[in-house]
């Protein structure tokens, strides 16, 4: 009976991981892909390091921002680094 016992609590306790841990963390990483693929040709991105800039090409893993009012700063980044995608049109 105490075997029993055990075996329920130890499923209890990876229950409660399950959905405390692995579930949320899963909901974000779809999150972020949504967001990557959502991406487009003209969209402010927020790189996780805090710069804004606008994405002026998209290839397979990477991107390239433009910084500023300057064209020449120009950067290709991988799309892990952008944290946050803004749609011009968006009010």
């Amino acid at each position: 009976m105490e075997m029993a016992s055990i075996l329920v609590m130890w499923a209890l306790v990876l229950g409660l991981l399950y959905f405390m841990i692995m579930r949320p963390q899963k909901k974000e990483q779809k999150r972020v892909q949504a967001m990557l693929a959502s991406m487009e040709v003209g969209d402010t991105a927020l790189t996780t390091s805090g710069f804004y800039g606008v994405i002026i090409d998209i290839t397979d893993d990477d991107v390239i921002v433009e910084f500023g009012n300057n064209k020449n700063c120009r950067i290709p980044m991988q799309k892990a680094a952008i944290a946050q995608i803004e749609k011009p049109n968006a009010e």
